[in-house]
């Protein structure tokens, strides 16, 4: 790939990932190349990575939208990450060194000071969560691990989730990763990968509330059978 196929796959994921371009918005070639500074041709080739990692779709008649997706689309990305997270989360505590441990406080640290003020930070909330995240998939030493993860589509959703967060979902998903830090600094990775699991699933359900995908206990159908 070519740099200024490089440059515009990075600023129209960006766009995506921040909610700037939102789910369903057209991607027209011309003024995507106007706003990268690049021709059509390297706008083509980034849209082609996009699709490929499910951040956008493509019609019959080739035009390209912000992929949307269905709750039940939504579900399926959260019970993958929740699976390959976890197992990344296990053989981060495994593998854990006290280089990124350090890391990792200082990241717990910015989010707590993010969701502490009166009005809480998202935005650095959401930078803080996003580096906790990596350094877990960079403890993890797993060259397959991380980029089966990057290819799952969730930033977008976590954006959208922790911007209907309330200021108890923020602390709480704030105390999950004070848990996570007690089972890397103790190197139990099967306590790692359970408290991951978990936290991931309790995102999902913060989503479909959010999105009013969810109804009553006892008046929802269950989404499987198993």
């Amino acid at each position: 790939m070519s740099k200024a196929s490089d440059r515009a796959y990075s600023v129209i994921r960006d766009l995506i990932l921040s909610g700037e371009l939102a789910a369903g918005a057209p991607l027209r070639e011309e003024a995507l190349a106007e706003k990268c500074g690049v021709s059509r041709t390297p706008i083509r080739e980034a849209l082609n990575r996009l699709e490929a990692e499910l951040l956008i779709q493509r019609t019959e008649s080739q035009r390209s939208f912000v992929a949307e997706w269905s709750l039940d689309e939504v579900a399926d990305a959260f019970e993958l990450r929740a699976v390959i997270e976890g197992i990344a989360a296990r053989r981060a505590a495994e593998r854990m060194t006290p280089e990124i441990l350090q890391k990792m406080r200082r990241c717990d640290t910015a989010i707590s000071e993010a969701v502490a003020r009166d009005t809480a930070d998202v935005d650095a909330y959401l930078d803080a969560n996003r580096e906790f995240h990596a350094l877990i998939v960079e403890a993890a030493a797993s060259p397959r691990l991380a980029g089966i993860l990057a290819t799952l589509v969730e930033q977008p959703i976590v954006w959208r989730t922790a911007h209907h967060y309330g200021a108890e979902e923020l602390r709480r998903s704030h105390r999950e990763h004070g848990e996570l830090l007690a089972a890397f600094a103790r190197r139990d990775g099967l306590w790692a990968q359970d408290i991951m699991g978990a936290h991931i699933r309790r995102a999902f359900h913060a989503y479909a509330d959010a999105h009013g995908g969810l109804s009553a206990i006892d008046t929802a159908p269950a989404r499987r059978s198993s």
